[in-house]
């Protein structure tokens, strides 16, 4: 019995031994997309030669993980790694990723090439990386292409008119919205905003803002001036008119050209037919079964 439990001990710390006990050491604080990240592959706990161990970065498009200092992968690096360095400074293996993206996130990992465990690469580790893209503001309510074609800065309405806007945003985190207006001291908590019965006194220049729940110092913001019209101005003066009358301009320049290009389509099919060989002239020889009767004798072809 105590033979069995010597055995298991001696394969324990031979296992223990062999094994590369690699981790991946990282930001831990939350990093904002545009600064400068620096990963480094450590031993923890094993004498491995860290010469011996190379970075990898899993692509979530192509499913399988990348070498980052191989020659084998050079278009790869060049064409979507391009944003690190790896270096080998005093013993140590860094990974140097300058102005992270969003894509840059990871996850990241480093493989030992020369231990004999199964297992012979650190966890997974994936850089926590917080952004938010600019804010947009549009009418609420409106179709797609419609509310592209109304990226609201300068809203123009009528007295009496209803306005309901909204505001928003590509983030890492749900963002919070609120907005406010200038000379004034209210809040609203939301993204979308909404006057009903617009009077004079409602125009003015509204701010929508987004922050992260997270990161107070990640913020987006977007103003827009909303000018009140009289109640008897024309309908093409406000923005849902000026909008109104670029749409049936574009849908109308859509029918023309779809209606041109199938007009030259069918023209085109139209003017192709088979070849009329008859119309082809060739010279008829005196000898040739197609020669014609003639007096004349000379041996020149007949045309």
């Amino acid at each position: 019995m105590r033979g069995y439990i010597l055995i298991t001990i001696v394969a324990v710390s031979f296992l223990h031994r062999s094994t590369a006990f690699l981790e991946v050491n990282g930001p831990s604080e939350p990093i904002l997309e545009g600064q400068d990240v620096t990963l480094e592959c450590v031993d923890t706990e094993s004498e491995l030669n860290i010469s011996t161990v190379h970075f990898e970065r899993y692509s979530k498009y192509m499913k399988r993980w990348h070498r980052l200092e191989s020659d084998q992968v050079y278009f790869y690096r060049r064409c979507f790694m391009y944003d690190v360095d790896v270096r080998r400074e005093e013993g140590r293996l860094l990974l140097f990723i300058a102005r992270i993206q969003s894509w840059s996130e990871g996850p990241y990992r480093c493989v030992s090439e020369n231990s004999s465990a199964a297992d012979n690469s650190s966890q997974a580790f994936t850089i926590p990386i917080h952004y938010m893209r600019e804010v947009s503001v549009h009418r609420a309510g409106l179709g797609y292409l419609t509310r592209y074609l109304n990226s609201v800065q300068d809203l123009k309405v009528r007295l009496g008119d209803n306005v309901e806007l909204e505001c928003s945003t590509t983030a890492s985190e749900a963002p919070e919205y609120f907005w406010t207006k200038e000379g004034e001291a209210w809040l609203l908590p939301s993204n979308k905003l909404k006057l009903e019965n617009v009077r004079e006194q409602d125009g003015g220049r509204f701010t929508c803002s987004a922050q992260s729940p997270t990161v107070h110092s990640l913020m987006k913001k977007r103003t827009v001036s909303i000018t009140v019209l009289p109640e008897d101005a024309a309908w093409y003066e406000t923005t849902t008119g000026f909008i109104l009358m670029v749409s049936v301009a574009v849908f109308i320049l859509l029918v023309v050209v779809i209606s041109m290009t199938a007009y030259l389509c069918r023209r085109a099919k139209q003017s192709k037919g088979p070849i009329d060989d008859r119309s082809q002239k060739k010279p008829i020889y005196r000898a040739s079964v197609e020669s014609l009767p003639s007096i004349v004798s000379d041996k020149q072809p007949l045309v």
